[in-house]
């Protein structure tokens, strides 16, 4: 049919699409790059902490802005890895709303696993609100808000940048733990006991319980409202209207 997206093999990769894979990487690598810890090092001993924060959120955007320019170029491409199915739209209608609480509650919550965390190690409750569902809530959000986007759109350009963020992501995660064992060394062990990644998998096996009071039920209630929010507004700051 004339005008509908062709299902594509790698070898028919656009040069847009090329493109934005260059600046996904470009991105991704500099977040592991770094934030690695022999650059990071060098890094702060030259700038200092703030310093060091300043210039990599500077090279953060300035890759972003890349990545958000590059993607709107491929996907005017319309090539897609796989056919649209019509009920895949409903799954980020179903996974974005735990996505949104997790995120809004890791930016209110103190966590041993955000920037800075590591004071919390002496805390004789390390562990509280969003930390018992998931000790990674805004890494594991973003993750699942990456694979509801990428369910739905098959286009090689979300399934780029939708899938370069989840490895972000994800190696963020275990990049953190990482850093966080050897820094904190037996300080971490009780953390990680009590704790998990997957959400709700530590309480399920017993090794904590889901300190709901500490959640609140206002950071529900705001990412929810956020939802609503993003929902409305999903076509103008995207300019990809919702299908569904």
């Amino acid at each position: 049919m004339d005008g509908a997206p062709a299902l594509v093999h790698i070898a028919d990769m656009t040069d847009s699409l090329m493109t934005l894979l260059l600046a996904v990487a470009v991105f991704v690598g500099s977040h592991f790059a770094l934030t690695g810890d022999g650059i990071r090092r060098a890094l702060v001993a030259r700038l200092g902490e703030g310093g060091f924060g300043a210039a990599f959120s500077a090279v953060a955007v300035i890759f972003l802005v890349w990545v958000v320019m590059s993607y709107g170029a491929a996907r005017m491409d319309n090539i897609l890895l796989w056919p649209h199915v019509p009920a895949l739209n409903m799954v980020p209608v179903v996974v974005m709303p735990f996505a949104l609480v997790l995120i809004v509650c890791a930016v209110t919550t103190r966590s041993p696993t955000a920037a800075g965390g590591e004071a919390l190690a002496s805390d004789p409750r390390p562990q509280q609100g969003i930390v018992t569902v998931t000790r990674h809530p805004m890494l594991v959000g973003v993750t699942l808000a990456c694979f509801a986007h990428m369910a739905p759109n098959g286009d090689a350009a979300s399934v780029i940048l939708f899938g370069g963020l989840a490895v972000l992501s994800l190696g963020g995660i275990a990049h953190i733990d990482q850093r966080r064992r050897q820094s904190l060394g037996a300080k971490w062990g009780p953390i990680a006991l009590t704790t998990g990644v997957v959400p709700f998998l530590a309480a399920i096996q017993g090794r904590t319980r889901i300190d709901w009071s500490g959640i609140g039920i206002w950071r529900v209630v705001l990412g929810l409202v956020l939802y609503v929010v993003l929902i409305y507004a999903h076509g103008w700051f995207t300019g990809v209207p919702l299908g569904w």
